[in-house]
């Protein structure tokens, strides 16, 4: 049975999880009947997944905070930038939020115009469609 037998650096494997969550995404939406675009490079644009019906597109930033409650407090990370959604887990929890981009520079998770939801695909799936 094959064993990774090489330690991976603590800056390579924090970039491994926060992957690991847009995999997850990618998976979901693909699953609901999106196409799921990954840019090549997504430096200056902050968009991680570009999502298309057939006539319209959308771009998705994907973000992970160590969050101990829902009134976490969101750094815009994204602004100025065309990025249409943003989808926060909570790496220390099994929940997270769905969010339309926000111009201020900071905004409680809790917010009335986010969706929670638990880390599952119908959860996530339920909430993408709130938006």
């Amino acid at each position: 049975m094959p064993r990774r037998m090489t330690e991976t650096k603590e800056g390579t494997h924090q970039t491994m999880i926060n992957m690991s969550f847009e995999s997850r995404v990618v998976s979901w939406l693909m699953q609901d009947g999106w196409q799921v675009f990954s840019p090549v490079l997504d430096n200056g644009h902050q968009t991680d997944i570009l999502i298309s019906d057939g006539p319209n597109y959308h771009r998705i930033q994907i973000k992970t905070v160590e969050a101990s409650g829902d009134d976490h407090v969101m750094h815009n990370k994204w602004q100025g930038s065309n990025v249409d959604v943003v989808v926060i887990f909570a790496r220390n929890s099994n929940w997270g939020y769905v969010a339309p981009a926000f111009e201020e520079d900071t905004r409680p998770l809790n917010h009335p115009e986010h969706q929670k939801f638990m880390q599952s695909k119908n959860e996530f799936l339920k909430a993408f469609h709130k938006l």
